[in-house]
């Protein structure tokens, strides 16, 4: 019971440290938006779709948009699209769209 009790501590530490990492390292805005020109063909100049296929990232959470680019970026998240899209992606570029779209309400 201890040994469960340890790694189950491990683990909340793990993901918590996790999730602080990524609000951290906030991202430049401004360098997001200049980025964003290939993004706005699917999800709007403003981060609002015109098509229900794809979503609104205007006033997303900056984490959240983050961690969605990543895991398409390392294939752990699929979608055809978004997986090439996000292959050239640093995560600079990440990080600064991140904060673009999170600054859009």
């Amino acid at each position: 019971m201890k040994k469960l009790t340890a790694a189950l501590l491990t683990s909340v530490a793990a993901a918590t440290l996790s999730f602080a990492s990524m609000g951290a390292s906030a991202g430049d805005a401004a360098a997001g938006k200049a980025k964003s020109m290939t993004c706005a063909g699917c999800h709007g100049a403003n981060g609002i779709s015109n098509n229900g296929m794809w979503p609104n990232l205007a006033g997303q959470k900056e984490a959240y948009l983050a961690s969605q680019l990543k895991m398409f970026r390392s294939g752990e998240r699929v979608n055809p699209m978004m997986t090439a899209m996000s292959k050239g992606l640093s995560d600079a570029d990440i990080a600064n769209l991140s904060a673009y779209y999170a600054s859009l309400k």
